[in-house]
């Protein structure tokens, strides 16, 4: 249905192609998943089949784009609405108009759709997303997940064949990242669309895909899940607990990998293998008493009292909307506070005590190239030449330092923000989901960094839904919901008593207590 002949893309001021002669095809009614290491070139793929590259980023595209055999290769994206549909990283900020039903007919009345039908077509589209209840909301005031569904919606409405997406769960929490998954399979089962997807957290995808799209450096793959995962560079937990234990077939599903390990298990819990010890906290570090954040008549976060120890990366999770953002940007001093204070061991903190990577990493960035932001980091750090880079190199490699850092992937800004602030070593460093478009190898250098800082006696929290990330890094974990502080605990305790944070490898092996493939592989060299 889609296909791909000698496709090479080549950005302006680029030394090599970002694609080289891509040759592939994805069958109709196929759920497909473009997997990659950080900056490798999924989105530029994306891109590719809906024609935004490279007419909205410029550089140049060799080679044709066949749509049931159809050449598009020369078609304007706006062409394409009724048989493409496309949705990216960030969908507030694709939005154009106030509210949810504005959303849906914006496109429909852009294409000249008879208002009558339109109406029909939102009504439809409403019902088959599950949203009637949120037609008259304000874009604005949906969560995360609601958000995604209206994005989804509002490209459905032009009935295309096909829905493109970019990275549709990373800033979800996992509730919300299955409903998003559940009602792509229903529309690629139900109604025979073809979904096209990248994806960094691999865990929440795989079992839902036909196909996968392994893009490596300029070359591109694709086959059968199975298939490309046995020889990808970057594999999800259970997949890779597979590999290093020589199942065959590959496990996808946690019931797969619950059968493969049944004897293992069975043995571990009858003899259960030794944990790794708790880490000991090393002083007060951060405390938070009494937090309020109000935005009008909205209360955000209600009298929240947080301590996160030095020694310690402590990670804030919660659904989407629940307040963990503003909580840190009140504890950061930068963001709204209208009750409560904050201490540093002790002693009142002040603005610039405490480093903070937002969300929007991409807001801290100013400077004209990427060598110009590591060398203004150096400088402000006092730090030897090159200080800054190697951290950059840790988290994602082969970044080119003559771009403009506006021209990196979500996932390589991030990178660059995360070395940015990282480099000086703050005493308190506070992340708001800092593994959102960072693949497997790069979430393992952040983790080896942030335990580096914790050891040395910093102070970290990491606002995040990444529980695969929790259980390798953290050691306490903190759960809000609806504005307050719910639970507390060391992570292992926290992790394994929720059906939310619970890691792949602990359904696999639950009861025993296994939260990481190291420990697993750990446990059985023990034995």
């Amino acid at each position: 249905m889609i296909e791909l002949q000698h496709v090479s893309v080549t950005y302006a001021e680029a030394t090599k192609p970002v694609l080289d002669d891509v040759s592939l095809r994805i069958r109709e009614g196929d759920l497909a998943l473009v997997s990659g290491p950080t900056g490798s070139g999924k989105s530029t793929l994306l891109g590719c089949l809906t024609n935004l590259v490279p007419r909205f980023t410029g550089g140049r595209r060799t080679g044709k784009v066949l749509l049931d055999g159809s050449d598009i290769t020369t078609a304007a994206p706006r062409e394409l609405a009724d048989r493409i549909g496309y949705v990216g990283q960030n969908p507030l900020a694709g939005f154009v108009t106030d509210t949810v039903e504005s959303e849906l007919a914006f496109g429909m009345e852009q294409l000249g759709v008879d208002p009558n039908r339109m109406r029909v077509q939102v009504e439809e589209v409403l019902d088959l997303l599950g949203i009637t209840d949120l037609r008259r909301r304000a874009l604005r005031t949906l969560s995360g997940g609601q958000q995604q569904r209206v994005a989804i919606a509002s490209v459905l409405t032009a009935r295309p064949r096909v829905l493109v997406l970019d990275e549709p769960t990373s800033a979800l929490d996992p509730v919300a990242a299955e409903d998003v998954m559940s009602l792509l399979r229903r529309l690629v089962h139900d109604l025979g669309l073809t979904v096209v997807l990248a994806e960094h957290r691999m865990e929440r995808v795989v079992e839902f895909c036909d196909s996968v799209v392994l893009v490596n450096g300029a070359a591109v793959l694709t086959g059968a899940p199975q298939e490309m995962l046995a020889v990808s560079p970057l594999a999800p937990p259970l997949v890779e607990l597979g590999r290093r234990s020589g199942w065959s077939p590959l496990p996808l599903t946690i019931r797969d990998g619950r059968r493969a390990a049944a004897a293992e298990r069975d043995a571990w819990r009858d003899d259960p293998p030794l944990l790794p010890a708790a880490r000991p906290a090393v002083g007060d570090g951060l405390v938070a008493d009494g937090i309020v954040v109000t935005y009008g008549s909205v209360v955000a976060v209600r009298d929240a009292t947080l301590q996160a120890r030095a020694g310690h990366v402590t990670a804030l999770v919660g659904r989407n909307g629940c307040g963990k953002s503003s909580l840190l940007w009140a504890c950061h001093g930068a963001g709204s506070r209208k009750a409560g204070s904050v201490t540093i061991a002790g002693h009142p903190s002040k603005l610039g005590d405490i480093a903070l990577v937002p969300q929007t990493a991409s807001d801290l960035l100013y400077l004209t190239s990427v060598a110009e932001e590591l060398e203004l980091a150096d400088a402000d750090a006092d730090l030897p030449t090159g200080s800054t880079g190697a951290i950059l190199d840790e988290l994602v490699l082969g970044i080119d330092r003559a771009q403009h850092p506006r021209d990196l992937s979500e996932g390589q800004k991030l990178a660059l923000v995360l070395a940015v602030q990282l480099a000086r070593s703050p005493d308190v460093v506070l992340l708001d989901e800092p593994t959102r478009g960072l693949d497997y190898v790069g979430k393992a250098a952040l983790t080896r960094i942030l335990r580096t800082l914790a050891d040395a006696g910093h102070t970290v929290v990491v606002a995040t839904h990444d529980a695969e990330f929790v259980a390798a890094t953290c050691d306490a974990v903190v759960v809000m919901a609806d504005g307050e502080l719910v639970d507390s605990g060391p992570a292992r305790e926290i992790i394994t008593g929720s059906s939310m944070l619970a890691t792949q490898c602990a359904r696999v092996y639950g009861p025993v207590e296994m939260l990481t493939v190291s420990e697993v592989l750990a446990a059985r060299a023990a034995r």
